[in-house]
């Protein structure tokens, strides 16, 4: 008796242009949902359903009591059922395609699993009062699901050979230097935002005991290193010959990298304006799309095993 999934399979082939569009419509919601998230955070609206899974202890959805907070993280709530159907969507439009891809199937249920996971840690986090330190690992593992999802979205257009560098093994060193310290530039930004004014709620929410100024510094310090990184991949790139999407690919994490910072820099001498820390989260999430795309166009795994199109920057922006 065939499961679920091999019964869609037997009598639906997508094809291939729609496995990418599920995997981009997938990695857009992964973004979506971070910046609803900040946007429940930063109106005040974390504890606008004061229980979980429930809204109320009588009530599974919003009430009209609750009021506009309410209803803001309600429809945040509901944006989790949205993304679980993208991430659906790529489980169910990578098995069924023709061939079968073991490897997209398996990072569509990776996706399904920190969704679920996250959404437990959603419900800690307001059965804690916001507690910062949860808020912050709500955070960090939608980061994770952005990462699975932006892999996923190029392993679309690729084989599934060993992967073959494009570039020598120093700069996939330096690759991997970028990541680590753009990782390290996240975790510190979460805890800005634990220790800053933005608590989520209207309440007495406790904070992470760290001093504000001084987080906010060492987050800057690791965003200049980010750039230098940045940079220098920008500059070995040229120096050794890369192909071109891959230049293309270090010229824009440059590019986003520019706006991020000066959004940062507004945002702290402007006495961080909710819709600055909004626009700014949505740029952590371009920044880690773009340091991963870079990483990823430094190899490259032949298409014609999997009889998709070509890997390259054409490819990618055909999405």
């Amino acid at each position: 008796m065939l499961n679920p999934l091999a019964y869609i399979a037997s009598r639906w082939t997508p094809s291939p242009r729609i496995v990418r569009r599920a995997a981009l419509a997938a990695l857009v919601m992964s973004v979506a949902i971070v910046v609803t998230g900040g946007a429940v955070r930063l109106t005040g609206s974390g504890l606008g359903c004061d229980t979980w899974p429930k809204c109320t202890d009588d009530s599974l959805i919003v009430t009209q009591e609750q009021g506009l907070h309410g209803a803001i993280e309600f429809g945040n709530r509901m944006l989790t059922y949205v993304l679980s159907a993208a991430v659906g969507w790529v489980i169910v439009a990578a098995r069924s395609a023709a061939p079968w891809r073991h490897s997209l199937t398996k990072l569509g249920w990776v996706q399904f699993a920190i969704v679920m996971c996250n959404a437990v840690l959603g419900g800690i986090t307001v059965m804690t009062g916001l507690n910062p330190y949860s808020v912050a690992g709500h955070f960090l593992l939608a980061t994770a699901l952005i990462a699975v999802t932006t892999i996923t979205w190029q392993r679309v257009g690729e084989g599934d050979t060993a992967p073959r560098p494009r570039v020598p093994g120093p700069v996939r060193k330096l690759s991997w230097a970028l990541i680590s310290t753009t990782l390290v530039l996240i975790a510190a930004g979460t805890v800005v935002t634990g220790s800053g004014p933005h608590a989520g709620d209207s309440s007495e929410i406790k904070r992470m005991p760290f001093d504000w100024d001084t987080t906010a510094h060492v987050h800057a310090i690791a965003a200049w290193v980010v750039c230098a990184l940045a940079v220098a991949m920008w500059l070995v790139l040229r120096v050794v010959d890369a192909p071109v999407d891959t230049r293309a690919r270090a010229r824009d994490l440059l590019l986003v990298l520019l706006a991020q910072g000066g959004i940062g820099y507004v945002q702290y001498f402007t006495d961080v304006p909710e819709v600055l820390v909004a626009v700014h989260m949505l740029g952590s999430c371009l920044v880690w799309i773009a340091v991963l795309r870079l990483a990823l166009s430094l190899r490259e795994r032949p298409a014609e095993e999997a009889g998709a199109p070509a890997q390259g920057g054409a490819q990618l922006s055909s999405v």
